[in-house]
């Protein structure tokens, strides 16, 4: 691993938010939260959070919460994955814009979407590098990123498979499933628009 990229640091960030927080139980998840709670006379709301108290940080932050060490390992794993190859093939600006704005806009379509606030991953990222990836390779000559078809093939199929809700049942825990859609989403659309600006 390459303690000078960026998804080094990345990764870094998830463990040490996932381990300051206690998986979720410490009281200090809340200022990581996509809303902020209430608190006196306070109330969690967008207006509140982002207008009012100006916490904007909230946007990104839930991205690097996790609330078990298998949602943690798993989600570093993929960052990894996709991360050193995004980074090294497109560049860590690139590859930052896509996280950065996957993680963002797959958070708040969950929160809107669900209206809870209490949730968090890489995985909406996650979705978004894949998605990404995706596109690029559409047609692509060869293999830009080395990624087997088998690959996109499992994550769809598991993204379609958390919507059935299967792995609530099976112990997987509350999936942030749309999350996940709208990251992918929005690396598709992050992926045509590289593809067809810089040619790649």
């Amino acid at each position: 691993m390459n303690t000078k990229s960026a998804y080094f640091y990345i990764i870094a960030a998830a463990i040490i938010l996932t381990v300051l927080t206690n998986f979720g139980l410490h009281r200090s998840l809340e200022i990581f939260l996509f809303i902020k709670s209430g608190f006196g006379t306070s109330y969690p709301s967008v207006e509140n959070t982002y207008l009012v108290n100006h916490e904007w940080w909230r946007l990104i932050t839930p991205t690097f919460l996790h609330f078990s060490i298998t949602h943690l390992a798993f989600n570093c794993l993929w960052i990894y994955i996709l991360g050193s190859t995004i980074e090294r093939m497109d560049g860590t600006v690139l590859f930052l814009a896509v996280f950065l704005l996957t993680g963002i806009i797959s958070n708040a379509g969950q929160f809107l979407w669900s209206q809870e606030y209490i949730f968090g991953g890489l995985s909406g990222a996650v979705y978004g590098l894949l998605g990404y990836c995706f596109i690029i390779e559409l047609d692509y000559k060869g293999s830009r990123y080395s990624l087997p078809e088998a690959l996109y093939l499992f994550m769809f199929i598991w993204l379609l498979i958390g919507f059935t809700g299967i792995l609530t049942i099976f112990g997987f825990g509350n999936i942030a499933n749309t999350a996940h859609l709208i990251g992918m989403i929005t690396g598709f659309i992050i992926g045509l628009i590289t593809k067809y600006s810089f040619k790649l």
